[in-house]
């Protein structure tokens, strides 16, 4: 990596403010500064996968790290931004890449009028950690551990591929979201396209704005999100009929990436 790539890969931006007291307390607190980079990358990954449940944030995607850890929850682009702000607090490189996903893949876990509402295609990113010398991408921080537990609960007799309940993954009893210092992945079978490399949010949300603006974006940060956090709690808790929920499981075979 060239020193331009490095400092590329750990400044401060605007979404980007791991210097903000909170991020700073909770890494002395945690004690993080004092492990290995590697044993540190994986102590933020499992703190942002599980102790920041998967959810829908109040802002838009681009809230900075700040934000989201008060919040204390967040989806596929809010623990980005996270996982990027804690990992470049600890001095570890980290850069965001960008996708679309189809929306077929958030199917249960929103409503049905919110998903009918929401654009067929989603903008995706996750988080491509330098450790190594190698690019370790950590896709699978996106569902904290209870919801995707009880997701594999519901469908324990998925013997195909998933795609719902905003999980894309060829085998739902084992996806790939343990810490094992390689990739992880909770939704890369639901991509449709890919958006390219970016050295921080800010950089990608300039081009490609957020999912939801005008009118959609306001009913949605003035109601949708509490209804989407409603429905992903019964998730959690257990509380969907299961009766419903079964027919949900059917093979539905996810779009082809073109990466």
């Amino acid at each position: 990596m060239s020193k331009q790539q490095d400092q590329d890969y750990l400044g401060r931006t605007s979404i980007l403010d791991f210097d903000a007291p909170s991020i700073t307390q909770l890494i002395d607190v945690r004690g993080w500064r004092q492990l290995p980079h590697e044993q540190a990358a994986r102590a933020v990954y499992e703190f942002c996968r599980d102790e920041i449940l998967f959810g829908y944030n109040a802002g838009a995607d681009n809230l900075p790290a700040s934000a989201i850890l008060e919040e204390g929850l967040g989806h596929c682009n809010t623990k980005s931004t996270l996982l990027m702000g804690l990992l470049r607090a600890l001095g570890i490189p980290c850069r965001l890449r960008g996708f679309t996903i189809d929306k077929r893949l958030q199917k249960g876990a929103m409503t049905p009028f919110v998903y009918f509402m929401s654009p067929k295609e989603i903008l995706h990113t996750w988080v491509e950690v330098s450790l190594h010398e190698r690019w370790v991408v950590l896709e699978g921080v996106i569902l904290d551990e209870q919801y995707l537990r009880a997701v594999q609960n519901r469908f324990s007799n998925c013997t195909h591929a998933f795609l719902g309940y905003a999980v894309a993954t060829p085998c739902l009893a084992k996806p790939a979201v343990q810490w094992t210092g390689r990739d992880t992945f909770i939704q890369r079978e639901g991509i449709a396209r890919e958006l390219g490399l970016y050295a921080s949010p800010d950089e990608f949300y300039t081009e490609h704005k957020t999912n939801l603006t005008g009118l959609k974006g306001w009913l949605y940060h003035h109601f949708f999100y509490k209804v989407l956090n409603n429905n992903v709690r019964r998730i959690r808790e257990g509380a969907h009929d299961s009766t419903a929920l079964s027919r949900e499981c059917e093979h539905r075979e996810p779009p082809s990436p073109s990466f």
